[in-house]
This record gives structure tokens, C-alpha cells and sequence, in this order.
């Protein structure tokens, strides 16, 4: 091939180099749009490690099929292949010390990932930035927020990370009912018909519809009512300053002298539920 190249004319070789230049470009589509498919496939989908490796070695292959053509166009050019790993060696060490924070980011990257600090598909906090991991690069790690934008940040800035096993923030709300039956029916059937306002007045702030935990008694003997709302991480105050205080001045109508206090909003990370071990049982 290298006697073939020296024997042909400058046309030639311009054409050739333009070849691979295109070649080089579809190898980097293709690859992209490979490991999508993985990324998308049902093999991949229950394996989100599996996933974020196929993220990081895509960013490699892209960067090796690019420098492999380039080092082909130069060699082209008449700078020998030697030569040009060489400098690129060179040169990379000199950018390494004048980047320092592309290095920083590149093994930070690293570090995330294998150990097992996030993975893609999970819902994290980084730095007051919530969101769902989308991709997790050589030197950014994505985020889509819920407003479904998407947040690019630095491998090096990085620092605490919060992460929400379950993909969103378990909203409670407890409602103290009437100790009269009669109230508390009405008090039960206003509130039904309140619960699915907050997700038509607030889409963008659910993950999973609301529920109704049900009727539930604490030591005292009084009953209240259990709401789960499963919320954003960063979405909690339309039902702390809208649906709240719409609720009350419902119940109120029913009975006057309800207390404010009688309706409380907290929030608590749902765990992760892990299936228990599968093993051999010996034979007796």
C-alpha cells in the first residue's frame, strides 16, 4: 500500500486522504449508533453498569478511530508514523501539565464509574443539580433535570453525591380525620377529590402517580389518612405552599376548628428493595 500511495499522483493521494477522512466519520456513526442499541436493549436495560461502560468505551473508540485517521492523513503528508506518535506523546504530555483539569476530569470519570458511585438511568444530586443520568463521558457527566434539559458537568466539580434508589422523593402527608363519622367521611371523600388536582395543576412535578396509603392509627387512637405523593427531589414545593393549604381550607369547611397542624408534609428516600440470594439447598 505505501509503494502503491508513493507511486500515484498528488490527486490520488488527495483523494485518499479524503476517503479516510469519510471513512473515519461513518466508523465514529456507526459506533454511536451501535452502542445506542445496546444501551437501548432489554440485555443492557436490567444491567445499568453495563450500560455506563458501553458509554465511556464509545468516547474511547470515537477518540481512536480519529486519531488513527489522522496519523494516516499526516503519514500522507510525508510525517512518518513514528514520528507522529512521538509528538502526539509529547505534545500530550505537555498538554497534560497545561490542562491539568481535562486529566482531573478524565480519572474522575473513571473513578465514578467503577466505583460505583453512579451509573446511567439513576436518579442522582450533584451539587444542587437533580436529574437522571443520561450519559457518563470522559469528562462530563450528563444530567436530564425535570424540565427534560440537560446538564453537562465537569468530572473534577464533582463532590457529594445524593442518590435516590428508587428514581424519585417519597412525598408523605398525613391527614388527622374528624372523630366524628359523619365528618370524616366528607373529610375523606374532599380529600379524593383534591389528590389528582396536584397532577393536573403540577405535571412536571410527578415521577409515579399519587396513592392512597390508606387509614392508619397511631398509638393516641387517632386516625389519619396516608397520602404518597412520588415527586422530582427538587419539585417538593407545589404541594408544601399549593396543595397543603387548598386541603386545609377544604377540611376546614367541614369542621371549622381544624388545626393547621393536622395535615403534615414530609419527605424520606424510598430504599431499594434487593431480592434475596438464590441458593442450593442441600439434600437431607
Amino acid at each position: 500500500m505505501i509503494e502503491w500511495f508513493d507511486d500515484t499522483s498528488l490527486l490520488m493521494r488527495l483523494l485518499s486522504i479524503a476517503l479516510v477522512a469519510i471513512l473515519a466519520h461513518l466508523a465514529v456513526v456507526l459506533i454511536r449508533k451501535l452502542s445506542a442499541w445496546l444501551g437501548r436493549s432489554q440485555a443492557t436495560a436490567s444491567v445499568r453498569k453495563l450500560r455506563t461502560v458501553i458509554t465511556l468505551a464509545t468516547s474511547m473508540a470515537v477518540f481512536a478511530v480519529y486519531f488513527a485517521a489522522l496519523g494516516f492523513v499526516f503519514n500522507e503528508l510525508g510525517v512518518p508514523l513514528t514520528a507522529y506518535f512521538a509528538s502526539a506523546t509529547v505534545i500530550g504530555l505537555a498538554v497534560g501539565f497545561g490542562s491539568q483539569g481535562v486529566v482531573q476530569d478524565v480519572v474522575t470519570g473513571l473513578t465514578l464509574i467503577f466505583a460505583d458511585l453512579l451509573d446511567v438511568g439513576e436518579m442522582i444530586n450533584i451539587g444542587g443539580q437533580v436529574g437522571i443520568v443520561r450519559s457518563i463521558g470522559m469528562r462530563f457527566v450528563t444530567l436530564e433535570n425535570s424540565m427534560g434539559a440537560r446538564v453537562s458537568i465537569p468530572n473534577r466539580t464533582i463532590g457529594n453525591i445524593i442518590n435516590f434508589p428508587r428514581g424519585y422523593l417519597r412525598c408523605i402527608v398525613d391527614i388527622r380525620l374528624s372523630a366524628d363519622p359523619e365528618r370524616s367521611a366528607a373529610m375523606q371523600n374532599e380529600i379524593e377529590r383534591l389528590m389528582p388536582t396536584v397532577g393536573e395543576q403540577f405535571p412536571g412535578i410527578m415521577r409515579l402517580p399519587p396513592s392512597v396509603e390508606g387509614l392508619m392509627q397511631n398509638s393516641g387512637g387517632s386516625q389519619f389518612l396516608r397520602l404518597k405523593f412520588r415527586i422530582w427531589p427538587d419539585r417538593a414545593e407545589p404541594i408544601e405552599r399549593s396543595f397543603r393549604p387548598e386541603l386545609l381550607a377544604a377540611l376546614k369547611k367541614i369542621e371549622p376548628d381544624y388545626a393547621d397542624w393536622q395535615v403534615a408534609v414530609y419527605f424520606e428516600v424510598e430504599q431499594r428493595v434487593t431480592p434475596p440470594r438464590r441458593g442450593f439447598r442441600r439434600r437431607s
